[in-house]
């Protein structure tokens, strides 16, 4: 039985709400294509989070066209109703001879009619001077002639135009909303685009502004969208891209955008899992073939497969990487070393050293491998290297000279440097040293060593931040340069600051004075927004003048205010322990951006805060020397607030060093971050393997012995050693 016109749209309305309702279903229950953890397709290990689109942002994108699609449906179908019903009126209006009402039904009157109605539109083919064409057939119109056979025939027409007609009804009806779909879809595409950019601010002015005060609760705060699967132990880096830059813009300003569950907490913690299988396989790649072509020398060339005794042949590669052997489970390699330095390892012989990378690299190494392990062999061999090194500080003011022979005991501070004190040299030793001392109870070693922040302390500006070159000729110490830095030059003279005060078990007030005295001035006088973005950096200062440039060094400083922050002794939740914490968790991800931002996925040396961009790569220092302050950073943030984002971060940098700095041999430093396609450079510094991995697998490992808050403190070349109330 054929339905009537009313009946099939009814119908066709009925359809079109079922088919959005499905559509509004399926977007809920199986959202969009994400990018999975390999580029490849992926899934989400969190069975309630289905793909890494399944945010709040996301998901009501996807109802807006699902719900779009059905008001048009609804709306179209409703307007074929309401045509209906004025053809059913043409009609009518025919069979009763009102050939007026027709035409004004029919839609042929011209604008500027009182009844002209632009939703219809004129048939082309009507004759202006007989507008209902009454010599030709028309839909809806009467037979205007005579004789039961031509009714007849004009009743067939009529049918077989109708049948005709919705059959066209509804295929215009079918095309229109494809067409309606289709630019629905371009534009939610293009919207939620251009709405990821921009989610950073409308969180923070929607959701977080609002609950400002409100502790950041599963209650109050969204969930975590980035969970990925597991990483497979065969994972090809090979495939990587990196994924660029100006993503994760929630977390800019230093917010915490979402609730870190319990949940959240053991579903990262199974990722990182997966993940640290990979950087033990980096730390044995290395190891294999520094035991086959270097074993004992300071240096393995990553391409060259040669060794080198570059830092006085001292073993310096073997000895840095003591600790990390340990942490990694590596403990074969580990004793395989040991032995070593019982056997082999010799100071009597080494020339001139830098005092300072002596101490920090093998000093420190060796102190936290005794640590660690207990081993007494450590310890003798630390206490021996110390008491050589330690000839430095027979000095008139007690600062340490820069440069000692370890063999003679002469020291000198460097011809390049004026001859004056580097203030991250004289005040980047005291915690390798006090640890000496407590150890051998022989506490020479720490009153000499902090007597340099004695001094230190009496000479700091009202501002707190401290001039990068001392003298000590005439009357006592004085600053003779105008930069303050906390880069190249000043850097680790901060981090001890705090980490001393760590060490000391929080007792010794002047250290932590000291530090808040200068995260004031950092605060009041370094810290800078970029342009357009706003991204948070800290600068150097010349002069009193602004250089709006920031070394990777400097994004130590995100661990060391997290740190800070979370040892205040007014609180976590002081409103001074608060800024550092979001000044630390802004400033990282700046550093991350440094990353993210560049075709290889990996920093320069450093960045220049200008022009369009926020920043650039200088031509200057466009390298990359295997680095590791931005994934110390990484270490500490995840450590201490919990969020999955800093491992995120962490393996996209891992995966782009497997990419493009792994060699055959080991890896190798690149020489412009910006172009992927040239080979390492034939360099690996021993603080790849004793910092870069070393706070890559502890950002992936759980399970870990280290704790941070209560037991353990890191020198500045990341080895650690227990602070003095958790010693046994």
């Amino acid at each position: 039985m054929f339905l009537d016109q009313k009946s099939i749209l009814v119908l066709v309305a009925v359809a079109a709400t079922i088919f959005a309702l499905a559509l509004m279903l399926g977007t809920l229950i199986f959202g969009s294509p994400r990018e999975s953890d390999t580029g490849a397709n992926s899934s989400i290990s969190n069975p309630s989070m289905k793909n890494a689109d399944s945010s709040p942002l996301a998901a009501a994108t996807s109802k807006i066209a699902a719900l779009d699609v059905q008001r048009l449906i609804m709306e179209s179908a409703a307007a074929e109703v309401i045509e209906q019903e004025e053809h059913r009126q043409e009609e009518d209006a025919l069979k009763h001879g009102d050939k007026k009402l027709a035409l004004h039904l029919r839609g042929a009157l011209v604008p500027g009619d009182p009844n002209y109605n632009p939703h219809h539109h004129i048939d082309d083919t009507l004759d202006v001077d007989d507008p209902l064409n009454s010599n030709q057939e028309i839909f809806g119109g009467e037979d205007l002639g005579d004789g039961d056979a031509k009714g007849e025939s004009l009743a067939a027409v009529r049918q077989e135009k109708q049948e005709n007609l919705i059959e066209n009804m509804h295929h215009q009806f079918a095309q229109a909303l494809e067409h309606e779909k289709l630019a629905i879809n371009s534009a939610v595409k293009e919207g939620v685009s251009k709405l990821k950019e921009t989610a950073a601010g409308v969180a923070k002015k929607v959701a977080l502004r609002g609950s400002i005060t409100k502790p950041e609760t599963a209650e109050n705060l969204p969930n975590y969208p980035y969970m990925k699967t597991l990483v497979p132990v065969d994972y090809d880096f090979t495939k990587f891209q990196p994924l660029g830059g100006n993503r994760f813009v929630e977390y800019l300003e230093g917010d915490s955008p979402y609730a870190i569950t319990d949940s959240l907490r053991e579903q990262s913690d199974n990722l990182a899992r997966s993940r640290r299988v990979h950087v033990v396989n980096a730390m044995k790649h290395v190891w294999k073939n520094y035991k086959q072509y270097a074993f004992g020398m300071d240096e393995l060339h990553p391409i060259s497969k040669r060794g080198s005794a570059n830092w006085g042949g001292m073993g310096t590669t073997l000895v840095d990487a003591l600790d990390t052997l340990w942490l990694m489970g590596m403990k074969d390699e580990f004793w395989d070393a040991r032995d070593w330095v019982r056997d082999h390892l010799s100071h009597d012989s080494v020339g001139d050293v830098s005092g300072f990378e002596t101490t920090i690299r093998s000093l420190g190494g060796l102190l936290s491998a005794y640590d660690l392990s207990g081993d007494k062999v450590f310890l003798e061999k630390a206490d021996d290297l110390g008491a050589k090194l330690f000839k430095a500080y027979d000095t008139p003011s007690g600062l340490p000279r820069g440069s000692v022979n370890l063999q003679s005991g002469r020291a000198h501070n460097m011809g390049w440097n004026g001859n004056s004190y580097i203030l991250a040299e004289v005040g980047t030793q005291q915690i390798e040293y006090r640890y000496l001392a407590n150890a051998t109870g022989k506490q020479d070693y720490a009153k000499k060593s902090e007597k340099v922040f004695d001094i230190l302390d009496k000479i700091t500006p009202d501002d707190g931040l401290l001039f990068e070159k001392l003298k000590d000729e005439g009357k006592g110490v004085s600053f003779v340069s105008s930069k303050t830095s906390f880069g190249a030059c000043g850097d680790s003279a901060y981090e001890y600051m705090i980490k001393l005060w760590i060490q000391g078990g929080r007792k010794e007030k002047m250290y932590r004075k000291m530090w808040d005295k200068a995260m004031n001035g950092l605060h009041d006088q370094l810290v800078q927004k970029s342009k357009p973005n706003g991204l948070t950096y800290i600068a150097d200062r010349t002069n009193g003048r602004l250089d709006h440039k920031m070394d990777h060094l400097v994004c130590f400083m995100g661990g060391s205010l997290a740190l800070g922050a979370y040892t205040d002794p007014l609180g976590i939740d002081s409103s001074r322990a608060k800024r550092d914490l979001k000044t630390a968790k802004a400033l990282t991800y700046t550093c991350y951006q440094m990353y993210a931002r560049t075709k290889t996925g990996i920093s320069p040396e450093f960045v220049q805060f200008s022009g369009g961009n926020d920043f650039k790569v200088p031509a200057s220092a466009p390298f990359y020397i295997l680095r590791p302050e931005v994934v110390e950073a990484f270490y500490y943030l995840n450590v201490l607030t919990g969020d999955p984002v800093y491992r995120e971060w962490g393996w996209e940098v891992f995966q782009s060093i497997e990419k493009y700095c792994k060699t055959k041999y080991g890896y190798g430093s690149l020489h412009d971050v910006n172009n992927p396609l040239m080979e390492p450079e034939d360099r690996m510094e021993s603080f790849f393997l004793a910092e870069t991995l070393k706070y890559l697998y502890l950002l992936f490992d759980p399970d870990s012995e280290i704790d941070i808050l209560k037991k353990h403190v890191f020198n500045t070349e990341a080895h650690p050693v227990k602070i003095f109330d958790s010693q046994g």
